[in-house]
């Protein structure tokens, strides 16, 4: 019993643990954003603002680029999420439940495809989006920002798959259902966890890269691109606000997307 008690009490020391080290910069760069600009520089600061100014804020979402910025990351990551559920969903099936010549290659495949960063990629990519003419546009980078999370989604929904039972699917098939109807009807949703958690990983990649929308793009940035091209000329309260905003809308998307996790798993 005491060494449940024990055990017990490092699991959620190390959750509490986690939880404050994740919080803490998140609540600091909050707090700074709605500080007024002339007690900005106040040290040391107090645990709790004793002013809020959202004058700063006003001044954020007034300046060139950011609204549309904003919704091009949203419409991008929403995208990302689409295409990567779209194909990273199938592809992961068939990684679970066949089994043919060359699949532990396929998935260590997937693996190394995260080993080359961006940066290598990104002329020949912006070479191929000119061809193709998609190039200072969302599509482009969506199909970027696809493929970065597509491995992601793969490996997370194969062992989403391998976890569950393949004799309901082997029922259904039986009375007459379609390989692609089991999958659909039968496979899909107990996988609906998994899902969530790979559209969650799909989203926070597309909506915090920055390097390949910089380059793909010139008109038509998202909010990472938008915020690295004017770093250099704005004020430290615009930067804590921009990196407030950019990680606000991550947190709500996944707190949504959290709530139908819940759903799915059932009360505990």
């Amino acid at each position: 019993m005491r060494a449940r008690l024990l055990d017990r009490g490092f699991i959620y020391g190390s959750a509490v643990v986690l939880a404050i080290w994740a919080l803490v910069p998140f609540y600091l760069i909050a707090t700074s954003a709605l500080t007024p600009q002339t007690n900005i520089s106040d040290y040391p600061k107090p645990l709790f603002p004793t002013s809020i100014s959202v004058a700063t804020m006003q001044l954020f979402l007034e300046s060139s680029g950011i609204i549309p910025a904003t919704l091009n990351s949203l419409i991008v990551a929403l995208i990302t999420v689409l295409i990567g559920l779209a194909l990273g969903a199938p592809a992961a099936y068939a990684l679970a439940r066949f089994r043919f010549r060359g699949r532990e290659a396929y998935r260590a495949t997937l693996l190394v495809t995260r080993m080359f960063p961006i940066a290598i990629l990104a002329i020949p990519l912006a070479a191929i989006c000119v061809r193709l003419g998609l190039y200072d546009s969302l599509i482009s980078v969506s199909l970027v920002h696809a493929a970065m999370a597509l491995p992601f989604v793969i490996l997370i929904l194969a062992g989403v798959f391998g976890a569950l039972s393949h004799e309901i699917e082997e029922a259904a098939e039986t009375f007459g259902c379609s390989r692609w109807g089991a999958f659909i009807r039968v496979a899909l949703p107990p996988a609906a966890p998994g899902l969530a958690a790979a559209a969650i990983f799909a989203f926070v990649i597309s909506w915090n890269e920055v390097f390949a929308a910089s380059i793909l793009t010139v008109r038509t940035r998202t909010l990472p691109a938008q915020v690295l091209a004017s770093l250099a000329t704005s004020p430290l309260t615009l930067k804590l606000l921009a990196g407030f905003f950019m990680v606000l809308p991550a947190v709500v998307f996944i707190l949504l997307i959290r709530r139908y996790v819940r759903l799915a798993w059932g009360p505990r």
